[in-house]
């Protein structure tokens, strides 16, 4: 049997205060949410001003990060080269860029999923929130 990492609370409000730090320090309205490495949400924070759908939005970028192991990103440029076929694949909700995996020794331990301001901006705030791990 092997033994893997998880997310606990503690991880989660660093994820989430990091992510916060970086969207205020850019005065960007988002919705912030992280999930575990099943896709079920740990935390939804809707920063004031945010738009009432990115609550909707964040999360399903993050359930998508989580159970596909990779950057959603990579679904959204894949659906724009013409693979549309996959805008059917099962459990994949948001397939838009701003969702990013927590990767920890090589183990996904859960994803975080950024809505409200560009999508390369969205990711910007993942990652922030993911290095306040320190990993």
């Amino acid at each position: 049997m092997q033994n893997k990492p998880f997310l606990t609370l503690d991880d989660v409000k660093k994820i989430a205060a990091g992510a916060e730090a970086e969207a205020k320090a850019n005065n960007w309205a988002v919705t912030i949410s992280v999930v575990d490495d099943g896709g079920h949400l740990l935390w939804l924070q809707r920063l004031d001003g945010a738009a009432p759908i990115s609550a909707h939005i964040a999360p399903g970028k993050a359930r998508t990060a989580a159970l596909g192991r990779r950057e959603t990103k990579i679904y959204e440029d894949m659906i724009n080269n013409g693979r549309f076929s996959f805008l059917s694949a099962p459990e994949l909700d948001a397939l838009l860029e701003g969702g990013v995996p927590v990767v920890v020794d090589g183990h996904y331990v859960g994803a975080v999923g950024v809505s409200g301001v560009k999508s390369s901006e969205d990711v910007q705030i993942a990652k922030a929130g993911i290095a306040a791990l320190g990993l």
